[in-house]
């Protein structure tokens, strides 16, 4: 007969989002092909397709099996494989498949329940293909014989509803109802008295046929045998026996006995006991004593799989005659099992910025014992930080209770314990290990407030001075440092760039040479970054300090060196031992005992006459002057700093030994001329005759001029520089007697045979001597520096002379 397929999917009873409302409810027929369409449980749940997917949703059934399928692109719940309610829930009146829908981030669950509803695709069928009655033709119409009723594994209105004899006949009907407890029974009912003589045996077939569209039928063959005399059947003592049994009961134990009874005697009285054949496998579990009629144990319950079992006895004496009677054997529970805890979503790695009651995991506990072993409670063990929530039923959430900090705890190992009510309890622990999940919420840290660095002047370009340490109580790129030179503020212009600092590892480098002079200390703000986004940064400040070196000679400040003509110190003749000539002032750049300068007397005319302080630099007299002592002193004194090594500088001074301060013009003629004649006069000579060489030269060339352009000269100016002078009267510079070179002026005028040399004022020292320009100024004219010439020979304008009083110069 064919099925007619058909899927029944009704709107959700109750949909709500959240774990602790009512479940999602449908129906759905049994037999349906994979693939159909059960109902749209987004739309349920109120939920968008598109979150489906986004929120991984999936589904979790608490048999591990899955029957449906979630279409997350559309949102409908489809039939994922055959659905046959007789092997799901057996004889049950009613079918539920049970399961979660499961959604991250966050987590959500709802419980959805489906009932598979029956549909007709079971035919009746009896326990026999044929049934044999030995009837002694003494029965009486009226006499019921009791038949096993046909099995049906399908429910309610498809189950067996009618039973009928083909063909009829005038000797029997079929009788059947329900007696005890809603059990069906099935009889045979004599309608007319038998004759053995008249027919011995009869044949009829027995149809049941349950209430189906269309409707399903099963036959079996009656055979009827018809017997003299035994007109007594067995008669049970009980139709229905009720017994009970711990599931841990072993094998052997006797459950119960049944008892029958027979009015006749003899062979007709004897009594034999068996079970009848049953749909179900109940029988091989137990075993039925013929005689006794005790029943016993053969093999280990299980209450779990099976509460009752359900027992078809037969008692037939020998005369063939039978009853039968109901075992109903219900199993006792023992705590035999553990509580199961299966979990359905688990949240690792965690991040340390978690908020409190954030779910964790989401698990489910159950226990396959009944009444107190069947009760579980569950706990979490020594955390201060989780906890648990109950959920929905016997669902659970671990949450956290308290904000988490990866730094001071990376993992936390959480064990919660389930234990049934049973006696003694059994529990079952779950290990959740959780890890946390760095969060940028450290800045680096400097292992120091602040860095003083030292390094010396006139360093090598990029010289290592220091380092700067950070570390970040981060991991990974949350805590990898990167150093770098920061403003102390954010309006002030960038860092010195004369200090770098190495982003990885924080070596400071000077980039330039310094000088202790210019500048002595460096400030600057080195900023510590961490890898995090947003990332977090500390700073701390970098003191460099220049240490000094002996890099700067002293300078003398008085008396003025280089200057022309010399100072010269006026020392009385009437002087006492102790007399304050004069003092040295002298300076130094550098610093500490760098600065530090003493003095002392390198050289003198007198050695004897004259000691200078080692610290203040003062000049005085040692003993009285004498008449023997020579008027003009010259003192060279050495100042030197206290370096290492140290440097020195020169000081030179001359000292007048004078009866009286009335003869002030002696140092302007004879003196300077004892004192600078020796080496003044050699240099005159040479420069004198380069320059009366460079007149001959010129004035030659002048008149080759004039005469090729045939004009007549009316005057002029010609400045010539010699080179070889200037070299010599640099040289001379160098040591006093001539500071400063000179330019030389030739005045040549028209119709005169006398010529004039002008002295020019020193030429500035920024200015080269190559650079004079041609002809000069009257006043820039001065007179020639005082020097080993006589003043017989000067003319009445000083500093001017005639060429023949020039070559005629006496020098000493």
């Amino acid at each position: 007969m064919a099925i007619a397929r058909q899927v029944l999917c009704l709107s959700a009873l109750l949909s709500l989002p959240h774990a602790r409302s009512e479940p999602i409810r449908y129906r759905v027929a049994e037999e349906a092909e994979s693939g159909s369409v059960v109902a749209n449980v987004a739309e349920d749940a109120g939920l968008a397709p598109a979150q489906l997917s986004a929120r991984r949703a999936r589904l979790a059934p608490e048999d591990g099996r899955q029957h449906f399928r979630l279409e997350r692109g559309t949102g409908r719940l489809v039939v994922a494989e055959r659905l046959d309610r007789e092997e799901l829930c057996g004889q049950s009146g009613t079918c539920t498949l049970p399961f979660e829908l499961l959604l991250a981030n966050p987590l959500q669950f709802f419980r959805v329940e489906v009932a598979v509803e029956d549909i007709n695709d079971h035919s009746p069928v009896f326990p026999e293909e044929r049934v044999t009655f030995k009837i002694p033709e003494t029965s009486a119409p009226g006499s019921r014989f009791p038949l096993e009723g046909a099995w049906d594994l399908d429910v309610g209105s498809n189950s067996i509803q009618a039973y009928s004899i083909a063909p009829e006949n005038e000797y029997f009907s079929v009788s059947f109802g329900s007696r005890i407890k809603g059990k069906d029974y099935v009889e045979l009912v004599l309608e007319k008295p038998l004759d053995r003589e008249e027919q011995a045996e009869l044949g009829f077939s027995l149809i049941a046929v349950d209430g189906g569209s269309p409707p399903r039928s099963g036959t079996t063959q009656i055979h009827i045998v018809v017997l003299d005399v035994n007109d007594n059947a067995p008669i049970f003592t009980q139709e229905l026996y009720i017994g009970q049994v711990l599931e841990n009961a072993p094998e052997g134990s006797v459950v119960l006995s049944v008892v029958a009874t027979d009015r006749d005697v003899g062979v007709n009285g004897d009594i034999s006991y068996q079970f009848s054949q049953t749909v179900g496998q109940s029988h091989s579990i137990f075993a039925i004593d013929p005689t006794s009629g005790e029943i016993k144990l053969t093999k280990p319950l299980d209450f779990e799989a099976t509460e009752n079992h359900e027992l078809i006895v037969r008692a037939t004496d020998g005369g063939g005659l039978s009853a039968i009677c109901k075992v109903l054997v219900e199993v006792v529970d023992v705590n035999d099992n553990a509580p199961e805890l299966v979990v359905s979503s688990f949240s690792s790695p965690l991040p340390e910025n978690a908020l409190p009651g954030t779910v964790v995991a989401l698990f489910t506990v159950r226990d396959r014992d009944a009444g107190a072993n069947g009760k579980i409670s569950c706990a979490l063990e020594d955390q201060l930080l989780f906890s648990l929530r109950p959920a929905y039923k016997n669902y659970y959430e671990l949450v956290t209770v308290s904000a988490l900090d990866r730094e001071e705890t990376a993992r936390y190992i959480l064990t919660v314990t389930a234990a049934d009510a049973g006696s003694p309890p059994l529990t079952t622990t779950q290990t959740f290990i959780v890890d946390i999940s760095d969060v940028n919420d450290n800045a680096p840290i400097f292992n120091q407030t602040s860095y003083t660095m030292f390094v010396r002047e006139n360093n090598v370009p990029t010289a290592l001075v220091g380092t700067v340490s950070a570390s970040d109580a981060d991991v990974g790129p949350n805590a990898k440092v990167t150093y770098s030179l920061a403003p102390a503020h954010p309006t002030e212009p960038d860092p010195c760039s004369c200090i770098s600092v190495n982003s990885e590892n924080g070596h400071v480098f000077v980039l330039q040479p310094l000088d202790y002079e210019q500048v002595r200390q460096i400030e600057v703000l080195v900023s510590a970054s961490d890898a995090g986004s947003p990332p977090l940064s500390a700073n701390v400040t970098v003191r460099l300090v220049m240490v000094d070196e002996n890099d700067n000679a002293p300078l003398v400040l008085y008396p003025t060196q280089g200057s022309s003509p010399p100072s010269n110190e006026l020392v009385p003749m009437s002087a006492e031992a102790g007399y304050l000539v004069t003092k040295v002032v002298a300076v130094d750049a550098d610093a500490g005992q760098n600065s530090w300068l003493s003095y002392h007397l390198l050289r003198a005319t007198d050695p004897g006459l004259f000691a200078v302080g080692a610290q203040s630099g003062e000049v005085r007299l040692r003993r009285p002057v004498m008449e023997r002592d020579a008027v003009k002193q010259k003192l060279i004194i050495l100042v030197r700093d206290n370096g290492q090594p140290p440097l020195s500088a020169t000081a030179v001074l001359s000292a007048l030994l004078l009866n009286d301060f009335s003869d002030m013009r002696l140092p302007h003629s004879s003196l300077a001329t004892e004192d600078e004649g020796g080496s003044l006069t050699t240099y005159l000579i040479i420069s004198l005759v380069f320059i009366s060489l460079l007149f001959l030269t010129s004035t030659a060339a002048f008149v080759a001029l004039k005469v090729c352009k045939r004009k007549e000269p009316k005057g002029g100016h010609v400045l010539y520089g010699a080179g070889n002078l200037q070299s010599n009267l640099a040289n001379a510079a160098a040591v006093g007697t001539l500071p400063h070179a000179y330019c030389y002026e030739i005045s040549l005028t028209t119709g005169s045979g006398n010529s004039e040399f002008k002295f020019l004022k020193p030429i500035l020292p920024s200015v080269p001597p190559q650079h004079c320009g041609m002809g000069g100024d009257t006043n820039d004219e001065q007179d020639f520096p005082r020097g080993p010439i006589t003043a017989d020979m000067a003319p009445d304008n000083p500093g001017t002379f005639s060429a023949e009083q020039f070559n005629s110069l006496s020098l000493n």
